[in-house]
């Protein structure tokens, strides 16, 4: 089997190798070098600090190993289990968080940790001929599964590439009117650093969407979704998915990621300006936008 060149554009007619199958999720895992692209975080830098897993504490050069395992698990039902996790209602929090986008014809988009292609399909239709997207994702399964979505909806003007989100390695400076992560930012490593990768490849006057789980704004819904969080997806994962751990995971990790106000926080940090959020569902989910001047 030949290993996904790290960070190399895919194009639509070349065929991308299958990752191994993925390994239990457990303190006895082996991590193996190829699920571990372009990790920043090393022995030799910051690697030997901790971070959070969910609420498991892991070495910071553990944690992109492992989210790329659950993510590989995940792949192949990841659509079906959206559609019963949320009630069908992510395709309407992604519709809200393009009509935010003000995507145009010719313009460029980069749709980061965009896994099965929702958005990526959208966009290509609205930059049209003459616009380009690039779905990127740090893992190879589900970079697969929206290749494989995208070429049969005829999207011909997308490049999928894998690519770390912290670095965004392959891309210049100045690249992209659009730069979009759904779903995927809680699973950073260091999330500040993944911001400063984004504004540096946005255009001046280009602008940045986050579709993400967030918190709760009413009380009693916090603690029902609590319940139906730890109790019903973990149930679904092993019924549909066969993979309990990973669901509990992803449970674990919508908790463990900032709050509204911190994140636009940590957007104007990273030097966005006019950052704003607009809760979905009670803050069940957030879309923030910011732009670089």
């Amino acid at each position: 089997m030949t290993d996904l060149p790290a960070g190399a554009p895919q194009g639509q007619q070349q065929p991308l190798a299958a990752p191994s199958e993925s390994p239990t999720i457990n303190s006895q895992t082996t991590f193996h070098p190829r699920d571990d692209i372009n990790n920043p975080h090393t022995p030799d830098t910051d690697g030997l600090e901790d971070t959070h897993f969910g609420y498991q504490t892991v070495k910071k050069s553990e944690k992109q190993a492992r989210v790329a395992d659950v993510f590989t698990s995940v792949a192949k039902k990841y659509d079906i289990m959206n559609d019963l996790m949320s009630f069908g209602i992510h395709r309407l929090w992604k519709r809200y968080a393009i009509s935010l986008s003000g995507v145009r014809k010719g313009q460029h988009v980069l749709d980061i940790a965009g896994g099965t292609g929702d958005l990526a399909k959208v966009f290509s239709r609205e930059v049209g001929r003459t616009g380009h997207v690039v779905l990127s994702d740090i893992n190879a399964a589900m970079l697969e599964v929206g290749r494989e979505r995208l070429i049969n909806a005829g999207c011909n003007n997308v490049d999928f590439v894998l690519a770390n989100a912290e670095t965004l390695a392959p891309f210049e400076d100045n690249s992209f009117d659009l730069v979009t992560i759904s779903f995927g930012l809680r699973n950073v490593t260091d999330k500040d650093a993944a911001l400063r990768a984004m504004y540096r490849v946005l255009k001046p006057g280009g602008r940045l969407l986050i579709l993400e789980f967030s918190k709760p704004i009413f009380e009693p819904l916090s603690k029902a979704y609590d319940l139906y969080s730890f109790t019903a997806l973990p149930l679904m994962g092993k019924i549909v998915a066969n993979d309990s751990e990973s669901y509990q995971y992803l449970a674990e990790s919508i908790r463990m990621h900032p709050d509204q106000q911190t994140l636009k926080q940590m957007m104007q940090q990273a030097g966005f300006e006019n950052c704003s959020f607009n809760n979905l569902t009670a803050g069940i989910v957030a879309v923030h936008r910011g732009f670089k001047a």
